[in-house]
């Protein structure tokens, strides 16, 4: 059995972020905490699982194969999902065997891991890729990277329900933009066609513009059969994937003390202070409303430090 269960998505509070800098600006910004909707399924991979999972179990599958690296909040989330479901996980790694906290819970909830090294990894958008292990693994259901493609976005639909069934308490009647992490790009996509065209979308890369977000997004919405929203894609990688430096961790350091929400370093922290910078810039007009969506992923945070 691969389905969660009947509530496998609890509400995710929708809460008022207050900071000095927003409120210079004039802009007011709400962010839905979906790292509490579960403990170890976090943020939003339940919602790019879900859809996977019942593709999965209308074929039959007894269990899901995907891909990630060493610190991958998606296949942490998978492997979790596989041992509280019962269900089998193989995780497909970039690079060589690597002993990180991600890497030792993937070992502990179940998960049988095989290391492509680099050049394997990047194979993986090639032609014929999945063949050798569908062949190995002909009962498991391939994932894309991230839980992506169209199941995953679909899945992402319930992001904006969830803000949508919020926003009185906040007294608001609408808001005007969303403001995200991109990893992939999945849950953007997933929100522009959600939202069809109603609000903006602001996607802060976590990753450079050559790894294939903007691709990836507009592959998934030329199958859209109605309206979707505009998008902007905003390069707030810090000049590659998993670079941080002392800038990004003092902003996440004093954030964290004022708002008290947790932040890590490689996406939510990277999005709210590409925000920061695009409100200090006057890219938004006093009165402006934005959802900022909390990804979760705090477990990718764990002896992370920072770096040059």
């Amino acid at each position: 059995m691969l389905l969660p269960p009947a509530n496998w998505l609890p509400q995710a509070p929708l809460q008022p972020l207050r900071l000095d800098w927003l409120e210079s600006a004039g802009v007011e910004v709400a962010i839905l905490r979906l790292d509490q909707i579960d403990p170890l399924i976090s943020g939003n991979k339940w919602f790019k699982l879900v859809e996977h999972l019942k593709t999965a179990e209308r074929a039959g599958a007894e269990g899901i194969i995907s891909l990630g690296g060493a610190h991958s909040n998606h296949l942490h989330a998978l492997a979790a999902a596989g041992k509280r479901l019962g269900f089998k996980t193989v995780g497909l790694l970039r690079g060589h065997p690597q002993d990180t906290s991600t890497v030792e819970d993937l070992h502990a909830f179940g998960m049988q891991l095989h290391w492509l090294g680099y050049a394997g990894y990047r194979a993986r958008h090639e032609a014929g890729f999945w063949t050798p292990w569908q062949e190995r693994y002909p009962t498991l259901h391939a994932v894309p990277e991230g839980g992506g493609g169209l199941a995953g976005a679909l899945g992402c639909a319930a992001i904006m329900r969830q803000v949508d069934e919020q926003l009185a308490k906040l007294g608001w009647d609408d808001f005007d933009a969303w403001w995200l992490a991109c990893g992939t790009g999945t849950t953007l996509a997933g929100l522009a066609l959600a939202d069809s065209g109603k609000r903006s979308l602001y996607g802060a890369l976590a990753v450079p513009n050559d790894h294939g977000v903007a691709p990836n997004i507009e592959s998934i919405l030329a199958q859209a059969v109605g309206p979707v929203a505009s998008y902007r894609l905003i390069d707030a990688s810090r000049r590659g994937f998993a670079k941080v430096d002392q800038t990004l961790m003092t902003f996440i350091e004093q954030t964290e003390q004022v708002s008290g929400v947790p932040l890590e370093p490689l996406y939510t922290g990277k999005a709210l202070l590409a925000l920061k910078q695009l409100v200090e810039s006057g890219g938004f007009a006093a009165g402006t409303r934005v959802v900022f969506v909390h990804t979760g992923g705090l477990q990718g945070r764990r002896g992370f430090a920072a770096t040059p």
